[in-house]
């Protein structure tokens, strides 16, 4: 008789984080993540509190995800090169893994499972604007436009909503340096 590994939190969140990404957000149950992990679905409890916890849990590895993704992506950079160089990870991310992306949380920091890795998040994308000199409110506002560019062009993108001919990296180029010149005109 074969021995079945023994289940963990984190194979869990593999387990429907595959089953997101197969299938998107709206197919994440916990029978269809029992399944997957072949267990009962009452085995899960002793992982998860429930399917929102689970949804909690998923949304925590994306982020956790994204913020070491981007954090690699402008470790050594500074200014303009930075911030081109975050935007266009951030954009990747979600063209390489659009169904997974629509788990993450859209407001961690009040989340209480998900505030740290909601912090290290913002943290990272207030260094990457530091050297525009941006303080307070200006870093704060900064962030949200840079999120708004990014989240907004991307989701449009992944779910095919950009149909006209003219090519959709120029667009994002264009985007890009748009935020860039109101960053330089703040600072």
């Amino acid at each position: 008789m074969a021995v079945r590994p023994r289940l963990t939190t984190a194979k869990v969140v593999d387990a429907a984080l595959d089953l997101v990404d197969e299938h998107g957000v709206e197919a994440l149950t916990l029978a269809a993540v029992a399944a997957r992990t072949g267990v009962a679905t009452p085995s899960l409890y002793k992982h998860v509190a429930s399917l929102g916890d689970l949804k909690g849990h998923v949304g925590l590895r994306v982020l956790e995800e994204m913020t070491a993704r981007f954090t690699g992506t402008v470790v050594g950079r500074a200014g303009d090169d930075a911030v081109r160089a975050l935007m266009h990870a951030y954009r990747a991310y979600v063209q390489e893994h659009p169904k997974r992306y629509t788990a993450a949380p859209m407001d961690p920091l009040h989340d209480e499972l998900q505030r740290e890795a909601g912090l290290r998040f913002m943290e990272l994308i207030l260094a990457t604007l530091r050297s525009y000199g941006l303080e307070g409110s200006d870093a704060v506002h900064a962030t949200r436009r840079l999120r708004v560019i990014v989240h907004g062009f991307a989701s449009i993108e992944s779910s095919g909503g950009f149909g006209l001919p003219e090519g959709l990296d120029d667009t994002y180029d264009q985007l890009v340096q748009m935020y860039l010149d109101d960053l330089r005109g703040q600072s």
